[in-house]
């Protein structure tokens, strides 16, 4: 089974930590983990912009780099959730490159789906002893369907208990481009999940972007909170959030 694994912008400029885990989670499950050296970008901070031509262009070499692969992973539900989402889109007036994208986009996954539902792991090769509590980032749930699945693999490690977080589902506040252009809309909501984190009680907030992750770490930081770790749930679940 050849994996090819798609690191992401941000993971690979700001938490490389993050897809490292990713792979040792790919790999204990018996996946041959392809990491092509040409990635970049998937494309999405320019469709969402408006540089539809900048997108096509990302995403023409994304999917040369990876359509020969078994299956395409990524840590993302956001990044997996353009591929497989917005790509039809992005190519309509391109009936090759419609079909071409199309093969891509029924084996790309969600890393926590990936494992959860396609390789089916019953075990996980971290550790982890505390609380945490699980934010559900906003593409990865209404785009890639992800919400049960980490929370299954959260249940495989056994001196974890999960705190359910109040508005789990709702929005961060983050949204990419969404932050800088409506900052004061986007402080209050990452304030109003601040406040249902400190709620839970929890040692550690979990999430699957890292997008969210830096819009909720560093409005925790900002507010006094030194304490609450902020995690990829690759991290937790490869063991490598110490």
């Amino acid at each position: 089974m050849r994996v090819g694994f798609f690191f992401t912008c941000l993971v690979d400029l700001m938490r490389p930590s993050i897809g490292f885990a990713a792979i040792r989670l790919l790999e204990s499950a018996g996946a041959t983990v392809f990491v092509p050296p040409s990635q970049t970008c998937c494309g999405q901070p320019g469709y969402n912009s408006g540089d539809r031509q900048g997108a096509i262009a990302l995403a023409t070499k994304l999917v040369a780099e990876f359509e020969g692969c078994d299956y395409l992973v990524a840590p993302s539900g956001s990044c997996s959730g353009m591929i497989k989402t917005h790509y039809a889109d992005l190519f309509r007036d391109d009936p090759a490159m419609l079909r071409r994208s199309g093969a891509l986009a029924a084996k790309t996954w969600e890393l926590t789906d990936f494992l959860v539902n396609v390789v089916k792991i019953d075990r996980v090769p971290g550790s982890f002893t505390g609380s945490v509590t699980y934010h559900d980032s906003c593409a990865g749930l209404r785009e890639m369907g992800v919400k049960q699945q980490p929370r299954t693999l959260i249940g495989k490690m056994r001196e974890v208990e999960l705190r359910e977080l109040t508005e789990c589902e709702t929005c961060c506040g983050f949204g990419g481009t969404f932050s800088i252009k409506y900052g004061e809309i986007s402080t209050r909501l990452a304030d109003n999940k601040c406040e249902f984190i400190a709620r839970s009680g929890a040692d550690a907030v979990v999430l699957g972007d890292l997008g969210c992750m830096l819009n909720i770490e560093g409005r925790l930081r900002r507010r006094g909170d030194m304490k609450t770790r902020v995690l990829h749930i690759a991290e937790l679940l490869a063991g490598e959030s110490a």
